[in-house]
């Protein structure tokens, strides 16, 4: 069982992070005391992330505006700053 200080851990992390491929536990200490294990993550499947399909996006738009938007980003962003025009 490998110990280090936390200090080591912060300024020597690839180090603490071969020891632990051997280690497979680490004691991190403070003040020569005990105060943390580190163990490696075990190893899980990755999961699948759902891609963006712009062509759901745009159905998905159509069913919750069935109105449309008309909403001119430029036009709004002018407005808004004629708005806030400063003094």
């Amino acid at each position: 069982m490998k110990t280090m200080t936390i200090r080591q851990i912060r300024q020597q992390w690839p180090e603490a992070e071969r020891q632990l491929a051997v280690e497979k536990e680490i004691v991190i200490t403070r003040d020569g005391k005990p105060v943390a294990r580190l163990l490696p993550v075990e190893e899980v499947e990755p999961v699948e992330r759902k891609r963006f399909d712009p062509e759901a996006h745009m159905k998905w738009l159509e069913e919750t505006f069935p109105e449309g938007t008309d909403f001119d980003l430029q036009k709004g962003l002018q407005e808004d700053r004629e708005e806030r025009k400063l003094v």
